[in-house]
């Protein structure tokens, strides 16, 4: 099988590989069978010199097993399976690293963003865009919170930050060459792919499309999940929670220094003496909670900067049928 994978590898050295699909995978066996087939379909519209990426992000049920049998049966499918699970943007980042495409797909494997879309958005890309997007006119599925949540999390996204995230899209997009050794290329342990993509600042066009409510399985990304993911957002591309802090802490100050102005005049001019156990419970406690919140906002920061100062792999690799030198 490594004989045949290696031969199919030379035979693509001599026609370059035109399309990568980067598929990152958790617990998604029940649709790994529809989803080659549907992006098979696809890829074969755009050209005849693709290839398939699927990651397996440490998935506890049969996804690996069913991979492998493709990667057996079609040597245009390639895996990459990671030690434990990483992340689903750590696995991105894994297939954008082993990607050969001259473009590059990313799209999860749940089946609720269409492969049918993936021609449409190779057909704008060829058109001169280095990034094409999908955006969302619907969500299907989702609740009324998550969608609330998402569009509050991406404006107030886009004010914090001096460029523009597209609104109500994901990381189901196109993007050339150009776009992923560049993403390669960022050293950073905390991933916001679609941060970052947008900070590049390549020329990019949108696809519209509805997005399917998901036919099994569940949802991989829990409420937890989408906070960190968030945190890493705003502290990857602002510093303004920083800026915030500081003008809260003077903002206190001044307050506090406004409030000892008047104990003082009230005792000595008005000879009045302030008392009372509840303000002074109500204001240090109302202080201890900004100091708190304060605190909390550096070590966000902090840990970033822990993080890539340890400089530890961003995911170990278990098993690949990948000729990549990064694996050898």
């Amino acid at each position: 099988m490594l004989r045949a994978r290696f031969s199919y590898y030379m035979q693509t050295a001599e026609q370059p590989i035109q399309l990568s699909i980067v598929v990152p995978i958790f617990n998604e066996e029940a649709l790994i069978q529809p989803l080659y087939r549907r992006l098979v379909m696809a890829a074969a519209k755009c050209t005849p010199h693709y290839e398939l990426i699927f990651v397996n992000d440490g998935s506890r049920d049969a996804s690996f097993p069913q991979i492998k049998m493709l990667s057996a049966d079609d040597q245009r499918v390639f895996y990459v399976n990671f030690s434990r699970n990483f992340g689903h943007q750590i696995a991105v980042s894994a297939g954008l690293e082993h990607a050969r495409g001259e473009a590059v797909v990313i799209i999860d494997g749940d089946l609720q963003d269409p492969p049918e879309l993936i021609p449409e958005l190779y057909n704008e890309y060829k058109r001169g865009f280095e990034v094409v997007y999908a955006k969302r006119r619907k969500r299907k599925g989702e609740s009324a919170f998550k969608k609330f949540t998402a569009k509050l999390f991406y404006r107030m996204l886009n004010r914090m930050t001096s460029f523009e995230i597209p609104l109500d899209t994901g990381d189901f997009r196109i993007i050339g060459r150009k776009v992923v050794d560049a993403l390669n290329a960022m050293p950073e342990q905390n991933k916001f792919i679609r941060g970052q993509i947008a900070w590049l600042g390549f020329r990019e066009s949108e696809v519209l499309y509805d997005r399917d409510k998901r036919d099994a399985g569940k949802t991989g990304y829990s409420i937890s999940k989408m906070l960190n993911l968030a945190l890493d957002g705003i502290t990857s591309f602002s510093d303004k929670p920083l800026l915030f802090v500081t003008r809260m802490g003077f903002l206190m100050s001044f307050i506090s220094f406004l409030v000892i102005i008047y104990a003082l005049f009230s005792y000595f001019v008005l000879d009045v003496a302030i008392t009372g156990w509840t303000s002074i419970i109500v204001s240090t406690m109302f202080i201890g909670g900004i100091q708190l919140i304060s605190i909390g906002v550096i070590g966000a920061y902090i840990s970033r900067i822990n993080k890539n100062i340890i400089d530890r792999p961003l995911y170990i690799v278990k098993d690949t049928n990948c000729l990549n030198p990064k694996d050898d």
